[in-house]
């Protein structure tokens, strides 16, 4: 069974890669799931429906999310309709919408799990006991368990990682933009990578405009509203082939494809080599 993961997308630029880019990653790399991290598919802050459909409609089979994902109103109800959209379950209890999900797709049951860090962060609940928590609440409904931990602090990605190492299948890291190098299978058989990356904008800060970014650093002066950038874009993904029967992954495989969205975008996949277990 092959997922794959895209990071952290950013505004239009992103939705337009991934619209662009999704349908032939799927037919030439036969993937049979796709999950990818929407918090910023709304102008680079939060989602809406409209945002999340384009998303549905060019192939992803899940968003996940992290802290942008009430920066929309809209997202408060949206959460508890759309039961493809995640929040992080470790969001204190009450809050609107669910932190892990069970689906359905080429016959394969694969459950999602969306979390949130607390180092550099918010004053959220513990990941570690909430991943413990759902866990137990999904053992016996299938074996294929992705986890999105957004999260800013390396330590608590690599940390998380060995926590639950033989316990999921994969633990993807989000929320930097910045995709790392380090993906491999932990020695009990989860696929791992600290930060996927995002699809947005490849001149850029972290998917905004460098410009704004630049004045906030030399001024201290914080910039409510920072503009997405423009101009090409770049689609940061991990393949993650897993076998179904155990949940244990088989390989981690990440690639960048590169897009212009000024023109009909034609992928320019970067592919690394793969890390077997």
């Amino acid at each position: 069974m092959r997922t794959l993961f895209i990071g952290d997308c950013i505004g239009r630029i992103g939705r337009e890669g991934i619209k662009s880019l999704l349908p032939k990653v799927i037919d030439l790399y036969k993937i049979d799931f796709v999950i990818a991290n929407g918090e910023n598919l709304a102008g680079g802050f939060g989602v809406t429906k409209e945002t999340a459909q384009e998303m549905y409609d060019a192939g992803v089979d899940v968003i996940t999310s992290g802290n942008h994902i009430w920066d929309k109103k809209v997202a408060l109800k949206l959460l508890d309709e759309d039961v493809r959209l995640l929040r992080p379950a470790n969001y204190p209890p009450g809050v609107p919408g669910r932190g892990s999900g069970i689906y359905q797709k080429n016959g394969y049951t694969i459950a999602v799990l969306n979390m949130i860090g607390r180092v550099f962060m918010d004053f959220y609940d513990d990941p570690f006991r909430c991943a413990d928590e759902e866990l137990r609440r999904l053992a016996g409904e299938t074996n294929l368990i992705f986890v999105d931990f957004h999260a800013e602090a390396t330590s608590e990605k690599q940390a998380i990682g060995y926590y639950l190492d033989g316990r999921v299948t994969a633990l993807m890291g989000t929320h930097t933009h910045v995709a790392t190098a380090d993906e491999r299978i932990l020695e009990h058989g989860t696929a791992y990578i600290t930060d996927v990356g995002m699809a947005g904008p490849i001149d850029s800060v972290i998917g905004l405009n460098k410009k704004e970014a630049l004045d906030r650093f030399f001024t201290r002066i914080p910039h409510r509203f920072m503009e997405v950038a423009k101009g090409d874009g770049i689609m940061n993904s991990v393949i993650v082939e897993a076998d179904d029967k155990t949940g244990k992954a088989k390989s981690i495989t990440r690639f960048s494809s590169s897009f212009n969205v000024k023109e009909d975008p034609n992928a320019h996949l970067q592919k690394k080599r793969p890390h077997h277990s």
